[in-house]
C-alpha cells in the first residue's frame, strides 16, 4: 500500500504517461482490516518501545494535553497584560487640562437625557457649574430646591453644583460648552429665540436625535443656521444610552463626532470618566443618520412585539431595517464602518430589543392595536422616531433607495397602513425580491454557461 502511494505522488498529476499504474483501480488487492490493524498494534509497540517516557507515563497524550492547555492559558494572559498595560499607557498620557479649565456647562432642555447628561458632567467637577435651561417652572423649581428632576427622575438626588433657570440670556451667559437636548422638531425655533445670547465660538453637542420633518435636516444644519452662524463649532453626540442607566452610573459608551478633530478630542476629555466610555469620530452625517433612523426602527420592532410575530419575525426585521439605514446613510455620505458601529449597530440593538425605549414602546402599543393620538397623549416624553417617519420616505426618494420596513413604518403613522396589512406588504415585498434574486442569478448564470460552452473550443 505504501508503495503504491509513493509511486502516485512521484507522478506529477498532470503527467503525459497514462496513469493506470500511478493510482490503486478496483482490480487492485487492499490489505485487510485485521492485516491494517495488527500493522497499526506493532508499530505502536516499537514506537513505545523506543519512546523513554513510556515505562513512566502509560498515557503520553495526558501530558500533551496539559502542556498545550498551559501555553493556551499562558498565551491568553499575555494578550490580555498587553491590553491593560496599553490602557493605562493611554489613560496616563490623556489630558486633563480641558476640565480643569472648563468653569460653566450649559444643558438647554429639562428631559431625561439633558437631565442625566448636566449630573454626569457635574459630577466631573465639584467646582464646575452647570446650568439647565428648561421651560416648565416647576421643573426648575424643583432642581434648585429639591435637587431633583420631579418630573423624569424624582427618585435621583442631583449634584449641587446642577442649578436651574428659565432664564436664556443668564443660562448661556459664559458658558463654556452647551449640551443641546431640545428635541430635533423644536430646536430651530428654540434656537432662534435666544441666538442673540449665543457666543460665536460656544462648542454645541447635540444630544438630539432625529430629522427635521419638512426640510430632512440634521442637527448639524439645524444649529449652525438657526443661530445664523455656519461657523458655529458642532460636535453630535450619540450610541447607545438609557437616561435612566447613565443616572445610575451604570457602564455606558458613546460616540462624539466632529468635523474638528480637536474638538472632538476636547469634548471627549470633558465627559469620559470612569463609567462612560468615549469614542471619538469625523463621520458626523453617519452618527445622525443613525441616530435618527434607528428610532424608526424601533416603532417596527415594538409593532413586531405588540402582534406576538415571535422572534423569527424581530430578528428578519431588525436585519432588514439595518440594511436599509446602511443603504441611505451610505448614499448620503457616510462611512459603512460607523452604521455597523457603536452609534449605528449598537444604538440600534439597545433601541429595538430593550422595553426602555420609548419609540419602541409606541410601535409596542400600535402593535396591540391603540391608536397614535391615544399613544402620544399619554407619554410625557417625545417619541422623536414618530416625526422622523415622515421623512424617511422624502430621504428614499431623494436618494433613490428603497426602505420598505421603514416607509411602512411612516405610513402606518400616517394612518395609510395598519400593522397588520403592512406585515402582510412586507411578506409579498420579501417574495418579489427573492423571485427577481433567483431570477436574475439564473439568467447569470445561464449567460455564463452560454458563454463558456462558445469560447472553450476557441481556447482549448
Amino acid at each position: 500500500m505504501a508503495a503504491v502511494l509513493e509511486a502516485s505522488l512521484a507522478t506529477p498529476f498532470f503527467s503525459s504517461k497514462p496513469h493506470t499504474t500511478n493510482f490503486p483501480s478496483k482490480f487492485h488487492t487492499f490489505p485487510s482490516k485485521l492485516t491494517l490493524r495488527n500493522t497499526h498494534r506493532s508499530s505502536s509497540a516499537a514506537n513505545a518501545s523506543l519512546s523513554p517516557s513510556s515505562p513512566q507515563d502509560p498515557n503520553p497524550n495526558t501530558q500533551s494535553n496539559s502542556d498545550s492547555t498551559r501555553d493556551r492559558q499562558r498565551t491568553v494572559r499575555l494578550a490580555w497584560e498587553k491590553l491593560v498595560r496599553w490602557s493605562r499607557s493611554w489613560r496616563s498620557k490623556a489630558k486633563t487640562d480641558v476640565l480643569e479649565r472648563t468653569n460653566k456647562v450649559v444643558v438647554l432642555g429639562g428631559g431625561s437625557f439633558g437631565t442625566a447628561m448636566a449630573a454626569h458632567v457635574a459630577e466631573r467637577k465639584a467646582q464646575l457649574e452647570v446650568m439647565m435651561l428648561v421651560r416648565d417652572p416647576q421643573v426648575c423649581f424643583s432642581i434648585n430646591e429639591r435637587h431633583c428632576n420631579c418630573k423624569y427622575f424624582p427618585d435621583h438626588r442631583l449634584p449641587e453644583n446642577v442649578v436651574a433657570t428659565i432664564d436664556a440670556k443668564s443660562a448661556l451667559l459664559g458658558a463654556d460648552y452647551c449640551l443641546h437636548a431640545v428635541p430635533v422638531q423644536f430646536s430651530a425655533s428654540f434656537l432662534e429665540s435666544v441666538a442673540e445670547y449665543v457666543d460665536p465660538g460656544l462648542p454645541f453637542i447635540s444630544l438630539s436625535k432625529g430629522l427635521e420633518l419638512n426640510t430632512l435636516r440634521m442637527m448639524a444644519q439645524i444649529i449652525p443656521q438657526a443661530l445664523r452662524n455656519p461657523r458655529q463649532p458642532f460636535v453630535a453626540l450619540s450610541g447607545p444610552s438609557f437616561a435612566l442607566e447613565l443616572m445610575n452610573k451604570l457602564p455606558t459608551a458613546m460616540v462624539v463626532a466632529s468635523k474638528d478633530k480637536k474638538l472632538a478630542n476636547t469634548v471627549q476629555q470633558l465627559l469620559a470618566s470612569s463609567h462612560l466610555r468615549i469614542s471619538t469620530s469625523s463621520d458626523v452625517t453617519g452618527v445622525e443618520i443613525a441616530g435618527a433612523l434607528k428610532n424608526v426602527l424601533a416603532i417596527a420592532a415594538g409593532i413586531v412585539e405588540g402582534m406576538n410575530l415571535g422572534n423569527n419575525s424581530m430578528a428578519a426585521l431588525v436585519s432588514q431595517g439595518c440594511s436599509e439605514i446602511r443603504w441611505l446613510a451610505t448614499k448620503m455620505g457616510a462611512k459603512p464602518t460607523t452604521i455597523t458601529g457603536l452609534s449605528g449597530t449598537g444604538d440600534i440593538m439597545l433601541t429595538c430589543f430593550v422595553n426602555l425605549s420609548r419609540n419602541r414602546t409606541v410601535g409596542v402599543r400600535l402593535g396591540s392595536g391603540e391608536k397614535l393620538e391615544n399613544i402620544l397623549n399619554s407619554m410625557n416624553q417625545v417619541a422623536e422616531g414618530v416625526s422622523t417617519a415622515g421623512a424617511v420616505i422624502a430621504l428614499a426618494q431623494k436618494y433613490n433607495v428603497k426602505m420598505p420596513v421603514l416607509t411602512a413604518v411612516a405610513r402606518i403613522i400616517d394612518n395609510e397602513l395598519t400593522p397588520k396589512k403592512a406585515v402582510f406588504e412586507l411578506k409579498k415585498y420579501e417574495t418579489s425580491q427573492y423571485i427577481i434574486m433567483s431570477t436574475s442569478c439564473f439568467l447569470t448564470a445561464a449567460c455564463k454557461t452560454f458563454v463558456y460552452q462558445f469560447f472553450s473550443p476557441l481556447c482549448f
